[in-house]
């Protein structure tokens, strides 16, 4: 497989913010944003942190996946020195592939567990290939998402647990017959009780799944919180430590 960074890296003269950059496989582009460390030393290793944002940041802009969780990376970049990488995914796709019907709390939503559709696949693709930069420590791997990005984060989970070191998925929904498979990442999940797009059940079942398939994996659950939990997962303190404190060294 063919794989092609375009636009030059710019590593020394971009440090602590965001670079628009294109990947390009095989099956096709992927816009993403990437930022390296301050003072970053291509001779030193550094953690891989992949961002993937929800449906409303979808599109062909290369901004439009910063708007949720960018400053948070962003500002905590001197205490957490890593790479951080978030992906677009374009206009009316999505991460996972997706069944859903109704509405509200009693919304059915089921993922897909066949082959990864093309923006995951070009995330796996772009993920592999960083992970072969000599500055990237590949004992720590961490993934986080939104939403659909949520539902990312345990597609990714079950595809590449032995890459991940740890994982937050926040209101997202993932294939409770993969659990086992998810066994060996580290999980929080958080969602907002009265979530009707979607439903707070889902990480619910995904954690009770995980737990007795023997996993590590915890739960915030907010009270009075519809489907932007976002922003109290992005405050609170332990959100970066859970993360970054581990490694699979």
């Amino acid at each position: 497989m063919i794989f092609i960074l375009l636009a030059s890296c710019g590593l020394h003269a971009q440090n602590g913010e965001y670079i628009a950059k294109v990947f390009e496989s095989e099956s096709g582009s992927l816009n993403y944003n990437i930022m390296y460390p301050h003072d970053f030393d291509e001779h030193e290793k550094y953690p891989l942190m992949l961002f993937l944002h929800g449906a409303g940041e979808r599109g062909s802009d290369n901004k439009a996946q910063l708007i949720h969780g960018s400053k948070l990376f962003r500002d905590s970049l001197a205490k957490y020195p890593a790479i951080v990488i978030f992906p677009q995914c374009t206009k009316d796709d999505y991460w996972v592939d997706l069944k859903s019907e109704g509405k509200g709390q009693g919304r059915s939503m089921e993922v897909m567990t066949g082959e990864p559709n093309p923006n995951m696949e070009r995330v796996i693709s772009l993920v592999d290939r960083m992970l072969e930069e000599k500055y990237v420590d590949p004992s720590r791997f961490y993934v986080a998402g939104l939403s659909m990005g949520g539902m990312g984060t345990m597609e990714l989970a079950w595809r590449m647990p032995e890459k991940i070191t740890a994982a937050i998925a926040i209101c997202g929904v993932g294939p409770r017959e993969k659990a086992a498979t998810m066994k060996p990442v580290p999980f929080w999940f958080f969602h907002g009780v009265d979530d009707i797009v979607v439903p707070s059940r889902y990480s619910v079942q995904m954690l009770r799944a995980m737990q007795v398939s023997g996993g590590k994996a915890k739960i915030t659950l907010y009270e009075n919180t519809g489907h932007n939990s976002w922003d109290q997962a992005f405050v609170d303190p332990d959100f970066l430590p859970f993360l970054f404190s581990k490694s699979k060294s």
